[in-house]
């Protein structure tokens, strides 16, 4: 042993939080990037904070149809939460009847000039309505909302801005909750024979999960269009949503993966947090045609992208199972083989 080893590790400064966010914040210099990093919800964990440049218009594109009282709550939580000033709200009436629906959409464009509402009178076709919203849209990014949700963060609009600015990023979906604060959605995970699965989907929206993973940003290979933001020009390119194919299930799925196939990355971020109060607005698919077109849209997302759920998730460990509670569980198998 040199002499003196034993003092030097004695007196040897303990590695912290702050020693590790520093070394996260000297990469980002290194790397040019304009970000910051800041100490995340659990030990050992951080986040990375991107400035936003120039403040571009965000245009959230929400399409409805009646259902008055999840439209109010919807906007309102917009309008009263949202620290990001720099954003439009356009309503896409999809063949509301109901006189109540028409008294909100005239109250709400009336209280904030940046709501503003388009009809779109044609069968429900959940791609053909953002798609035609995005054509009425003044903004650099277009965030997808679903008219069942409620925004819990007022800094959701910034963590998802922040990233979907960068070149590299195709799009980026927001953390989802219950009614009951458990998870809904905390990103999408690729699989061969149901296509998606979200993982974490029930736990309490407080526990830590594997790997901490529904609290940190991470790269994911889909995410929920319930809530997705995707720059205007990445969603020129991809052509939109497919509303041919998929007019009601996967759209958002499909959209993520060509995103990929063009060279983006897909970003989930906890720190946009919403209600999501899924399927109040149409309910559940139980009806036999809507269970062929399900089947349908299945069939053409499993041709569609058969290569890369072949290979399975990059973006998920093969050592865990996939079921029905959404996977991040260690498969009995895998566990089987571990040396002794």
């Amino acid at each position: 042993m040199i002499a003196g080893s034993t003092a030097a590790v004695a007196s040897a400064k303990p590695y912290t939080w702050e020693d590790g966010r520093l070394a996260v914040e000297h990469t980002l210099q290194n790397r040019g990037l304009a970000a910051h990093a800041e100490q995340g919800p659990f030990p050992n964990t951080y986040r990375v904070r991107y400035d936003i440049a120039a403040e571009p218009l965000v245009s959230i594109l929400i399409p409805f149809r009646d259902k008055p009282e999840l439209l109010r709550t919807c906007v309102e939580s917009i309008l009263k939460k949202t620290d990001y000033p720099h954003f439009e709200i356009i309503g896409i009436d999809n063949g509301s009847t109901q006189g109540e629906t028409r008294k909100l959409v005239e109250a709400l464009a009336t209280r904030d000039q940046r709501v503003r509402f388009v009809r779109h009178d044609a069968p429900f076709n959940f791609s053909a309505i953002n798609n035609f919203g995005a054509k009425q849209a003044r903004g650099e990014h277009l965030l997808l909302l679903n008219n069942d949700t409620e925004v819990l963060t007022a800094e959701w609009l910034r963590a998802m801005l922040e990233h979907s600015q960068r070149e590299e990023i195709g799009v980026v979906g927001a953390k989802l909750l219950y009614a009951d604060d458990t998870i809904q959605h905390a990103g999408v995970v690729i699989d061969r024979q149901v296509v998606a699965m979200h993982p974490f989907q029930y736990s309490p929206d407080q526990h830590p999960g594997y790997a901490a993973l529904p609290h940190l940003l991470h790269n994911v290979s889909a995410v929920t269009f319930a809530c997705a933001m995707t720059r205007r020009a990445v969603f020129e390119q991809l052509g939109g949503l497919d509303e041919e194919h998929l007019p009601v299930c996967y759209n958002d799925v499909d959209y993520c993966l060509r995103a990929r196939e063009a060279g983006y990355r897909i970003v989930y971020t906890p720190y946009a947090k919403l209600r999501h109060f899924e399927s109040k607005s149409r309910g559940i698919d139980d009806h036999l045609a809507r269970q062929t077109r399900f089947r349908d849209e299945l069939a053409y997302m499993q041709q569609r992208h058969a290569d890369i759920l072949r290979d399975g998730d990059p973006y998920y460990n093969p050592n865990l199972s996939l079921g029905v509670q959404g996977g991040y569980r260690t498969d009995p198998i895998y566990a089987d083989r571990l040396p002794l």
